[in-house]
């Protein structure tokens, strides 16, 4: 044996395993072995040798990995593909398959997986209503690049209590994701910008650890597989297109490409400077897909009020519209949906992020009859202003219907 086998972590010993995947490959993972069957195995003097640590740490690391920190043992695995010079044809085009348009970013998204694994990124969601788009394909490349510090998630097992076996992970994959609970998307939205989390495992006690996950989500559901709000910064969405010709031995190709793509990417200079805590800005990452989602989870109230405000704007040739919050409820009440004060207030200030003059002042309100005929008349109060720019932005949908 030119490795030892097992190890000693505290007062505990384990036995180094390679578990065999149905793909023909072999998982390296610890096992608890008792002492007495490590002496019944090789005789009671060969526990002597065993390498003995204080405990177990979780550094992650691709470039430069260490087992061993300060008498500690990194559970973090280290990656079996090494940097070596070649080909990456099928990974070039696959990577701007996936991207698009953001093809840069992608390759810098990569580039920070492998070279800055405790960097911050943006929580990626590849969504596509037609099948043979990529996306499971990326997962398994994916799977295949950062072998045991991936994981695949179900929606059940994400909003479980105990996260033992993805808390230490680099990546947490959710396939076919749907979250139809709020607490599952303010999690996902914590987790994804702090450091630190409480790993908790059945029968033990919860314990701090250090979180560097990121997450990637993949749906077929393209408008409503999460609800996220307008002001939303942590969520990069791409919509896959299918594939013009589908290459059954796409993923045999990637996979035999990996230790090229890593020099690739380990030679590579990012085209993006840190920007922000998540490296990329808001508008770096912003999509069609991601404006679509965010639009189709707009409430009807506030869906009624840009209407209605887009009709005026375009009745009178205005660039920008002032109003009342009770000049917008009367408006809206006369339609098929309901509101009140309180409902108008929050949507200006926390949805759309206005603010009402600090005094009242003298301002051209809309008014609306029953038969739908719309005046403007002189009134005073402390009025919103919205910009027509910011409508056409926000609401583009609603002039097609």
């Amino acid at each position: 044996m030119n490795e030892m086998s097992y190890i000693r972590v505290g007062t505990s010993y384990f036995k180094k395993v390679k578990a065999p995947t149905i793909s023909g490959d072999f998982n390296k993972i610890l096992v608890p072995w008792n002492i007495d069957t490590i002496k019944q195995d090789h005789g009671k003097t060969y526990v002597a040798d065993v390498p003995k640590y204080d405990g177990f740490t979780c550094i992650p690391s691709h470039v430069h990995f260490q087992q061993v920190y300060s008498g500690f043992y990194n559970k973090y695995s280290p990656l079996k593909n090494k940097p070596e010079e070649g080909a990456i044809d099928a990974s070039i085009l696959f990577v701007k398959h996936i991207f698009g348009n953001q093809f840069e970013l992608g390759l810098d998204y990569l580039q920070l997986l492998y070279q800055k694994p405790v960097q911050i990124l943006p929580i990626l969601c590849l969504v596509s209503k037609e099948r043979s788009t990529g996306k499971s394909t990326f997962l398994k490349w994916l799977k295949a690049i950062f072998e045991n510090n991936l994981t695949y998630l179900t929606n059940d097992s994400f909003g479980s209590q105990f996260n033992s076996d993805w808390a230490n992970k680099l990546l947490i994959c959710i396939d076919e994701v749907l979250f139809n609970k709020e607490e599952l998307t303010e999690r996902i939205k914590y987790l994804s910008t702090t450091n630190h989390n409480k790993l908790e495992a059945k029968g033990k006690d919860k314990i701090e650890v250090e979180f560097f996950g990121k997450f990637i989500l993949c749906s077929n559901n393209e408008d409503n597989f999460i609800r996220i709000d307008a002001s939303e910064e942590r969520f990069w969405l791409r919509k896959v297109p299918k594939f013009n010709t589908e290459d059954t031995d796409l993923l045999v190709k990637l996979t035999q490409e990996i230790p090229a793509f890593l020099f690739f990417l380990q030679n590579r200079l990012l085209s993006t400077p840190r920007a922000t805590r998540m490296w990329f800005t808001p508008l770096q990452i912003r999509t069609k897909a991601l404006q679509k989602l965010i639009q189709h989870n707009r409430s009807r109230v506030e869906k009624e009020l840009a209407s209605i405000l887009l009709v005026i704007i375009e009745k009178y040739s205005l660039e920008e519209i002032n109003f009342c919050p009770q000049d917008a409820m009367f408006a809206i009440n006369q339609t098929r949906v309901k509101t009140d004060l309180t409902q108008i207030r929050q949507l200006l200030k926390k949805e759309w992020k206005l603010t009402p003059k600090p005094n009242s002042l003298t301002y051209e309100k809309f008014v609306f009859w029953n038969k739908g005929e719309i005046l403007r008349e002189t009134d005073t109060g402390r009025f919103y202003t919205v910009k027509k720019e910011f409508l056409l932005e926000n609401f583009d949908e609603l002039m097609n219907e």
